[in-house]
């Protein structure tokens, strides 16, 4: 069977705050031009949103850019903020609160929105097609197309193929989709967006890039305590027992819904942490035990986020194309927040192609125009001026790094003289485990605190399993030989669904390891956090993964 091929004028890959933000403002502006385009998103989820999660306090800066009347439109921009509490768990019992005229000042989030940016892409997908963007979900796109050092464009992957690589009935061979100019935004670890890193050398001269595991619930919980609009911040308890680093939210929404979640930054030492147990144990803590009692957990989900910040940038312009938003580490973390920065580098990038296109350009050139925009824009003077927090948190932990940020934010007003630096990768962040202490974490009550594998069913994930497997092993001895030796294989503990285990053979010969990837998320951890960089992180076949719904 021939591969078939496609070609746009702009091909976007991924549909996430970025992607739909750029589709968006390049249809905008070839419509007020009268220029026919054909612009395409192409997305690996089953819909629109079914693969985004985030917190989400939403800062609405660049939606006012982008539609300055998404409140007649109907955004999904429900829950005002009214009220910020930040507190530091200085135990499994106590707790104290930080007076506001301490909280560093991006921490404070008058103006902003409680929302689902599972729905607000919904929303933006929306728009988009009405704008006249086409938008194809359920394409994974697998490779990258390049052809004499420029993108063409990328290669989506197959369907009906089985675990042994045999076509099964129904098979569809890959497609072929080619564009002038290739935009990606596939958010954090993007599998393309690595390809794309180590073909141009896009990330030379700079920091790694730094990571967190964000893991979040929603509930519905007893009316008595609900409070529309309360954004609860932690620290300390329970990563600080263990030297690791992150906070904690909780998020009041409409409905009589919250959402409860824990970042863990992907620097931790200790082999033996378990952000997924972690999290459990960060909602026995009274502070955020009160707000849950009597309520019921509705769904879960988990997803990487990109927090290396100003310093960990890559360039993101090259021949043929864009690396944008989460892809390229545009997110905010001194704000916790990356939606509003990946719409806006999604917004830059749609103008720097619609100009390129308007000058007769056929495709294929290296958009240096993209970086005078951006070093011309609000998203880069934010980035820069906060571009000491995560290296800050991750070199002199919470306080300390909490000190700096509100020197620089409260008092300063300006960012110090110096640039602190964090040039650990995160994976070689991790001590052999017989240099650390084992964690003793408490079995799950099936009320507060739950299970990998009841979570993972809340998460409605779902893929065809006779596929080959997208969790690939460079090497399949390593995860034995190497890792379980020195570190207690930490894939049994990172992996947030226990995709990961380490079993005895069928037949006698000792341990294996053992990829459920059925239980896959997509959270990308595993590619980011394995010491031997060892798991490499491919797509599966389309439509496969998690369904969230209102994360």
């Amino acid at each position: 069977m021939e591969r078939e091929s496609m070609e746009f004028d702009v091909l976007i890959v991924g549909a996430g705050p970025a992607g739909l933000s750029a589709a968006c403002r390049i249809q905008q502006l070839a419509n007020e031009a009268e220029q026919e385009l054909t612009v395409c998103v192409v997305e690996k989820g089953s819909e629109v949103g079914a693969h985004i999660i985030a917190g989400t306090v939403f800062e609405p800066t660049s939606l006012n850019e982008l539609f300055p009347d998404w409140k007649e439109r109907g955004a999904p921009l429900n829950t005002p903020v009214t009220r910020d509490d930040i507190y530091f768990l200085r135990g499994a019992d106590s707790a104290r609160k930080a007076p506001n005229a301490f909280v560093p000042k991006n921490m404070h989030n008058h103006g902003n929105y409680i929302i689902s940016l599972a729905n607000l892409c919904r929303w933006l997908g929306e728009q988009a097609e009405q704008l006249g963007v086409e938008i194809y979900p359920g394409f994974p796109a697998a490779e990258v197309l390049y052809e004499d050092g420029v993108v063409k464009g990328i290669l989506t992957g197959e369907f009906g193929v089985d675990a042994e690589g045999n076509h099964k009935d129904g098979y569809m061979p890959p497609m072929e989709l080619r564009a002038k100019y290739t935009l990606f935004s596939e958010g954090c670890r993007g599998h393309l967006g690595k390809d794309l890193l180590q073909q141009f050398n896009l990330d030379e001269g700079k920091d790694p890039q730094h990571y967190g595991l964000g893991i979040k619930e929603l509930w519905d919980i007893d009316p008595a305590n609900h409070e529309p609009g309360l954004v609860v911040h932690t620290a300390g308890w329970p990563l600080s027992e263990s030297g690791s680093t992150g906070g904690g939210f909780l998020y009041h929404l409409e409905n009589g819904q919250v959402y409860v979640g824990l970042i863990t930054d992907l620097s931790y030492s200790n082999p033996y942490v378990s952000p997924f147990e972690e999290f459990q144990r960060m909602k026995t803590h009274p502070t955020i035990k009160q707000h849950l009692e009597g309520g019921k957990r509705v769904s879960y989900g988990a997803r990487a986020i990109t927090k290396g910040g100003y310093n960990s940038l890559p360039r993101m312009h090259f021949p043929g194309g864009l690396l944008l938003g989460c892809d390229a580490g545009t997110l905010n973390s001194s704000k916790i927040k990356g939606s509003h920065t990946a719409m806006k580098s999604g917004m830059l990038g749609a103008e720097a192609v619609f100009e390129a296109i308007q000058k007769g350009s056929e495709g294929g050139d290296d958009l240096t125009a993209f970086a005078e925009k951006f070093e011309n824009s609000w998203l880069f003077r934010e980035l820069f001026a906060e571009r000491n927090f995560s290296p800050a948190m991750h070199k002199f932990g919470t306080v300390i790094g909490g000190g700096i940020a509100y020197l620089e934010q409260n008092i300063l007003r300006r960012p110090l003289p110096i640039t602190f630096h964090d040039t650990t990768p995160d994976h070689a962040a991790l001590k052999p485990a017989s240099e650390c202490s084992k964690i003793d974490y408490p079995k799950p009550d099936n009320k507060l605190t739950f299970d990998r594998l009841s979570s993972a069913f809340m998460s409605n994930t779902n893929h065809e399993e006779d596929q080959p497997c997208h969790l690939q092993l460079k090497d399949p001895e390593i995860p034995i030989r190497d890792n379980l030796p020195t570190y207690d294989e930490p894939a049994q503990r990172y992996c947030p669904v226990g995709v990961y285990e380490v079993v005895d053979a069928e037949d006698g010969s000792g341990k294996k390891f053992q990829i459920n990837a059925q239980n896959c998320i997509h959270c990308k951890t595993c590619d980011i956090k394995d010491p031997a960089q060892n798991i490499q992180w491919v797509v599966p076949e389309g439509g496969g993964g998690p369904n969230y719904p209102n994360m």
